[in-house]
């Protein structure tokens, strides 16, 4: 197969002598000159192979493959000027999509403000919001299935990371209990205390247990921290939990108390795909919870 080196000039001028039907015209329709336009003309057939024109004294029309050709070359600038526009779009943010993974607390404290302003901004973008554990949250990334990831640690090296916050840890407990009424509590005050843990899947669990909290025999474990909170509340035990799931045991009978330990904190991240540009409509968000982030510092 010969090779095809047409460019978009080539076209325009070939779509002008099947609109004009005439050399003169269609030449000054194009700016050349009448003979730059022939030599033109004519290096397009030899490059289809097959005469596109029929030409007499007085005439020029089109050959039955040059009707087939003009059909084809109007529809490829149809859809290259339907391309250009729907990529205009997306460039001012007219258009588009937007899939974020967050962590169930991230999800609730942090992301229905950063999507209230983003949607205020950009409200054609469609938002897609998974609140997931921080192994969900990955996985959704890995796969290509979000643009973007809030988690809380495990192994990143494959992700590009940029921290959002470093948060302490807090004792959840009822008000009554003994240690309710301290400013602050230790790790090693919370030693043979009855607890109520998360599942070891979570994000807090694993930090917790990396800082030496581990579950006595008797402890119970759930999955979600609204029944972490209505367990204690109930007197089943005390928990420790992140700084951003406090808004769960914020009830009449419950008391927070910060845990005092530099090394118990859980990182809030920003991770992305390395080597993966992100869409305008995703730097957007991304830069939308940087600054929700810094604000919330």
């Amino acid at each position: 197969m010969p090779s095809i080196n047409l460019s978009s000039r080539d076209l325009d001028a070939f779509l002008a002598l099947a609109q004009a039907r005439h050399f003169t015209r269609a030449a000054e329709r194009c700016h050349l000159s009448q003979s730059a336009f022939s030599q033109k003309i004519a290096r397009i057939e030899r490059t289809a192979g097959v005469e596109l024109f029929e030409r007499s004294t007085r005439h020029v029309t089109l050959t039955p493959e040059g009707e087939l050709f003009a059909e084809e070359v109007l529809r490829i600038q149809q859809d290259l000027q339907h391309a250009l526009l729907h990529l205009h779009e997306l460039a001012t943010r007219r258009v588009g999509k937007v899939a974020i993974a967050a962590l169930p607390s991230v999800a609730a404290v942090w992301m229905p403000q950063v999507i209230a302003g983003y949607r205020a901004q950009h409200p054609n973008i469609r938002i897609e919001l998974f609140d997931t554990l921080a192994a969900g949250g990955l996985a959704l990334l890995r796969e290509g299935r979000v643009d973007l990831a809030i988690t809380a640690g495990g192994d990143l090296r494959e992700f590009d990371v940029q921290e959002l916050k470093s948060e302490r840890f807090h004792l959840v407990c009822p008000a009554s209990h003994p240690l309710a009424k301290k400013r602050s509590v230790s790790l090693t005050e919370l030693q043979g205390k009855e607890m109520v843990h998360l599942a070891r899947s979570s994000s807090v669990r694993q930090h917790l247990e990396a800082a030496g909290v581990a579950a006595g025999p008797g402890a119970l474990e759930v999955e979600q921290l609204a029944t972490v909170a209505a367990l204690v509340a109930q007197g089943l035990g005390i928990s420790v939990v992140p700084e951003l799931t406090l808004f769960h045991f914020v009830r009449s009978g419950l008391a927070s108390v910060p845990v005092r330990d530099r090394e118990l904190r859980r990182p809030i991240l920003l991770a992305r795909r390395k080597g993966t540009a992100l869409s305008v409509a995703a730097r957007a968000m991304r830069d939308a919870i940087l600054a929700t982030a810094q604000r919330r510092a």
